[in-house]
């Protein structure tokens, strides 16, 4: 009778036991499945922080690239462009290699649009070719509208921003609602970001790109 009474508490025990050790790995299970989802979210928080950087680096070494063998500056491009083909000047974007042209799109009075090649060693024009599919993009209108009245054009812009470094690329962005001057320089082997005032010229840090 006592042995059976012993056997009876044992397994008693022994359930109870398990019962705690169950309810223990489930917590544990709970809590590895938010550990889990923190870690997850932590690398990919770490990952898209990478992947910016990556990007910043790859614009700075295209940068350094493209400025090595440009003498003449956005502003000049944008000058001899517009000489050459009158109308508005809506960009002017140096080659990643830097040796080939500084193209500078021009909009005509009649509303044609023309990509203007101009050697960046001499400045000279290389050529000019009309785009017959930007003629009727609506961005480009909205461009085109948002810079006609402005008192800073695009070689005034480029102007502005060259005391930030060399420039490599200026145009107009209006995507936020507020139309401005962008420009991107290269100094001291960094890329920098601006934006430039249509009304006044001033020259801030281009945040919406940080």
């Amino acid at each position: 009778m006592k042995r059976n009474i012993v056997i009876a508490t044992l397994t008693a025990a022994a359930l109870a036991t398990g019962g705690t050790v169950a309810a223990f790995a489930a917590g544990d299970d709970d809590a590895t499945a938010t550990q889990r989802q923190t870690n997850t979210s932590a690398q990919q928080a770490a990952d898209r922080d990478d992947d910016a950087a990556d990007d910043r680096d790859d614009d700075t070494a295209d940068d350094r690239t493209a400025v090595s063998g440009a003498k003449v500056t956005a502003a000049e491009a944008i000058a001899a462009a517009l000489k050459h083909t009158p109308g508005t000047a809506l960009s002017a974007d140096l080659d990643d290699d830097g040796a080939d042209a500084r193209e500078v799109t021009v909009v005509k009075g009649d509303g044609t649009e023309y990509d203007v090649r101009v050697a960046p060693d001499s400045g000279k024009v290389l050529g000019a070719q009309r785009d017959t599919d930007d003629d009727n993009d609506a961005d480009d209108r909205a461009e085109l509208a948002a810079v006609k009245g402005a008192k800073t054009d695009a070689r005034e812009a480029a102007l502005a921003a060259a005391a930030k470094g060399t420039v490599t690329e200026v145009g107009v962005d209006d995507d936020n609602g507020t139309a401005a001057w962008t420009a991107d320089t290269v100094k001291g082997g960094k890329h920098g970001e601006w934006k430039v005032a249509l009304a006044s010229g001033k020259v801030t840090q281009d945040r919406d790109e940080d």
